[in-house]
């Protein structure tokens, strides 16, 4: 045997032995020459295979690993070292045939495949599975035609949760059907949630087994994975499914919402808290952390323990070695995340120790994971979809910059004087990276607090200041602001708090991870401070630094403040996605009589204390398209190198005042901010690359290009672009043609056109065809052209002659009507009809 074959050997009998298996020898004590025999048979059962079992009219086997009962399991096959171990793929499919095997192992004693013949290609593994779990494995026979079949429906979790609810009196009485679903906490998957578990059945239609899904922070990620859980373990197509997360808050926010979900069906464990016991649960949760610690993954399971691994928040869970625990596992993946890829710059990669280059990376590498080398997730639902359909909230951003923030933002940056070598003044500048870091300032901090607390909102209930995130720069910075804000709300609400109206929640404070828990709860420090029966925590305030940004849900969050400068787009789209979520206020009331009192409770805006201009920075300075070379680490934020950060000073602490330079809302409306529109800019640029659609356009040839954009670009897995996913991404409170969208793309408009305007046009366009005699009319009629066009409602009430409806219609009352002469109360109906497209106008 080649010196390079016997090292590879040599290597395959250790790792064989760490996996549990034993080397069987033959009858005369010395192990067969052609054939390695692993398992734990008797010697009769040896004896039974017979002489020359081991040849094949193919050549001779390598290893073959046994079962129990001593019937063949696995066909290993070794090469040599330098050889890619896949070349023996064909040569070990005929050898497992020959021994009616469905497992093969391909090994050069260094790179290792784990195949299973009846699933499709060989996957990537660490180390040898053990026999118990491929003997547990061989009783699963994945089948992908039964996962594309399964019917999908709104109430696919509710039948699990309640399989007879249609039968049920309460549920079939529409009046009382609210109250049904509330109090059996039935979970009926939204729309979009549907068409995510559809996308991936059309996936895994073509043959995919890994999927990503992009959707929003608050859309209900936990409740769709939840769905995907049930798919895959109700058709078979999974025995056991690995759920991770990178927080401990998640990992148990996760076990109860699977509990909650499909308890009837399945079983969800913590595994830490089911160390001896987990095989006998179909759903596991850990954190990838736990698994990680002293290669714990590969000492106590084995590649074939979970047939469906997900992982939460895919950006965070499997960055860095994390990567190897998501791999390690032979099986169907899926990833969620809430971050798009969309706005990512193409930085220079001169710099790649730069953190903004190392996110690109990471983000890409997490698409590529997940079979999306193209850039485009299995699904995708944006905060913009989410707004839009009226399930998520746009920030009331408060724009209050200082004296002293406004100049660490500025180009120069904050000026210092220091005497230099010579006694001379010399000028020395901080920007806003250094905050906190090497430039201090008390009375920043304390004006911070102050603003926020003169300004924030109030709980609808109570009255108190709304529950607040606030994210500062570091723990040093968190324990300075608690205590601000504690000795102000002294002052504020004298007897009402003992130090406890804020709560430092960073990785040093001992028991942090379960204050976020008891925060989302409302039992922080206890409950019902202002007002008896209303549960809403004690404490108000979460100062943090990164814990309470990935994958924390609050719903009944009310301000989240930025007191600190923010320089990864990932960053601020998680955090301003802490208080997107929409929430009842009244369901934490337990009087009868308050809930009467208090009947419109709902959450409908939350806002956005900004410190350091970051919306400012994110909607028009950072360049989410050009290619950059990146600043060194410390300089300024702006895409010129600047002068901040070669400060020679090590750190200076202003003790002058500081005062508000400003404090200006601004509410964000449909159409969002641009982190958030980036949709659009990627179609833009997909489009004009084209050469037939660009040419078609300087032709004017609108059928020609029409017909190809819905052939070839429209509604296509790869980049799933739709006329009102583009609308949405454009920021218009309209619809537009395909014809309008290529237009604004190629420069043929300089704008879309709003609802209002373009009714303005067409009202023009009236004008100027029927010519109204009298000037007076016009405002009369302008207003029942633009209501007749809008309001569905008041199209049917002229056009069915129901006028007295106009005196309880609110858009378009009666004495609106009879201000327009009684002749253009028909004509403006017949010009509508032959010459206004109604369509363009609907939202």
């Amino acid at each position: 045997m080649a010196n390079k074959e016997a090292k590879a050997r040599i290597k395959i009998n250790r790792l064989l032995e760490q996996a549990g298996w034993r080397l069987l020898d033959d009858a005369n004590g010395a192990a067969n020459v052609q054939l390695e025999l692993y398992t734990r048979i008797t010697q009769k059962q040896w004896d039974a295979f017979g002489e020359n079992f081991e040849t094949t009219k193919n050549g001779y086997l390598d290893f073959l690993l046994l079962d129990e009962k001593g019937f063949p399991l696995i066909v290993l096959e070794a090469k040599a070292e330098e050889k890619n171990p896949l070349v023996g793929k064909e040569q070990a499919r005929k050898y497992a045939k020959s021994q009616n095997c469905r497992f093969v192992i391909l090994s050069n004693g260094n790179l290792h495949y784990f195949w299973d013949l009846e699933r499709g290609n060989p996957y990537v593994i660490t180390q040898f599975p053990n026999a118990a779990s491929v003997a547990g494995y061989k009783d699963y026979t994945p089948n992908p035609a039964q996962l594309v079949a399964e019917t999908v429906a709104r109430d696919y979790i509710v039948l699990t949760q309640f399989p007879t609810y249609q039968t049920q009196a309460a549920w079939q009485n529409e009046n009382e059907r609210a109250q049904f679903i509330q109090a059996n906490r039935l979970r009926f998957l939204r729309a979009y949630q549907e068409n995510a578990m559809h996308a991936l059945q059309r996936a895994a239609a073509t043959g995919q087994d890994r999927f990503l899904f992009e959707m929003a922070t608050g859309t209900g990620k936990t409740l769709t994975a939840g769905a995907v859980i049930k798919l895959f373990l109700r058709t078979g197509n999974a025995r056991r499914v690995l759920f991770l997360v990178d927080r401990l808050e998640l990992e148990d926010q996760a076990w109860k919402a699977f509990t909650q979900l499909l308890k009837n069906d399945f079983k969800t464990v913590i595994y830490k808290e089911n160390r001896d016991d987990w095989r006998h649960a179909e759903i596991v949760v850990t954190t990838v952390q736990a698994l990680l610690f002293n290669n714990k993954y590969k000492r106590l399971f084995a590649p074939t323990d979970f047939d469906l691994i997900i992982s939460d928040e895919a950006h965070r869970s499997i960055g860095g070695n994390a990567r190897a625990v998501f791999e390690y596992f032979i099986g169907y993946k899926l990833g969620l995340t809430a971050t798009p890829r969309d706005y990512l710059k193409k930085f220079d990669h001169a710099n790649a120790n730069d953190p903004r280059e190392l996110e690109r990376r990471l983000l890409l590498d997490t698409y590529r994971t997940f079979g999306c080398e193209n850039g485009q997730p299995t699904f995708r639902y944006s905060l913009l979809d989410g707004v839009r359909d009226g399930y998520l909230i746009n920030p009331l951003v408060v724009d209050a910059r200082t004296e002293v923030t406004a100049q660490l933002l500025s180009d120069k940056g904050f000026a210092v004087l220091v005497a230099d070598e010579a006694g001379e003044d010399d000028e020395q500048f901080f920007k806003q990276r250094d905050f906190e870091k090497n430039f201090f300032s008390e009375a920043t901090n304390r004006l911070f607090c102050k603003t926020f607390l003169e300004n924030a909102l109030r709980d609808p209930l109570s009255g108190e200041i709304g529950k607040t995130i606030v994210f500062v720069v570091s723990q040093n910075h968190a324990a300075k602001l608690t205590q601000i804000l504690n000795e102000l709300a002294d002052a504020l609400y004298p007897g009402k708090y003992n130090s406890d109206f804020a709560v430092q929640v960073t990785s040093q404070v001992t028991d942090a991870q379960q204050f976020a828990i008891n925060f989302a709860n409302n039992n922080l420090n206890g409950s019902a401070n202002f007002l008896p029966a209303y549960k809403t925590s004690k404490t108000r305030v979460c100062v943090t630094v990164g814990m309470m940004t990935t994958g924390y849900d609050c719903t009944d969050l009310l301000n989240l403040c930025l007191m600190r400068p923010i320089f990864s787009p990932t960053d601020f789209v998680q955090m301003k996605g802490r208080g997107t979520r929409t929430h009842d206020f009244g369901e934490q009331l337990f009087d009868d009589a308050l809930k009467r009192q208090f009947a419109e409770t709902r959450k409908t805006q939350y806002k956005l204390f900004d410190f350091f201009a970051n919306c400012e920075y994110f909607e028009k300075e950072f360049n989410y398209d050009q290619v950059l070379k990146l600043p060194r680490l410390g300089s300024s934020r702006a895409d010129e190198p600047g002068e901040g950060g070669a400060v020679s000073l090590d750190e200076y602490e202003n003790f002058n005042p500081d005062t508000l330079r400003e404090l200006r809302e601004k509410q964000i409306g449909l159409e969002g901010m641009k982190i958030d529109r980036m949709f659009f800019e990627r179609f833009q640029e997909r489009v004009q690359q084209d050469d037939f659609i660009k040419t078609s356009v300087e032709q004017g040839q609108w059928e020609r290009v029409s017909e190809y954009m819905r052939a070839h670009i429209l509604d296509k897995p790869e980049d799933f672009f739709t006329l009102e996913k583009l609308r949405r991404a454009a920021g218009v409170d309209r619809r537009l043609s395909l014809r309008e969208i290529l237009e604004k793309v190629f420069g043929l408009i300089p704008a879309f056109k709003s609802k209002d305007e373009l009714l303005d046009d067409e009202f023009e366009k009236l004008v100027a065809d029927l010519k109204p005699e009298a000037p007076e009319m016009i405002v009369a009629l302008r207003y029942f052209f633009k209501a007749y066009i809008t309001d569905e409602n008041v199209r049917k009430i002229i056009e069915q002659k129901r006028y007295a409806e106009l005196n309880n219609n609110a858009t378009f009352t009666m004495q609106d009507f009879q201000a327009v002469p009684r002749a253009w109360r028909a004509k403006i109906p017949e010009y509508v009809k032959d010459y206004v497209p109604l369509n363009q106008f609907m939202e």
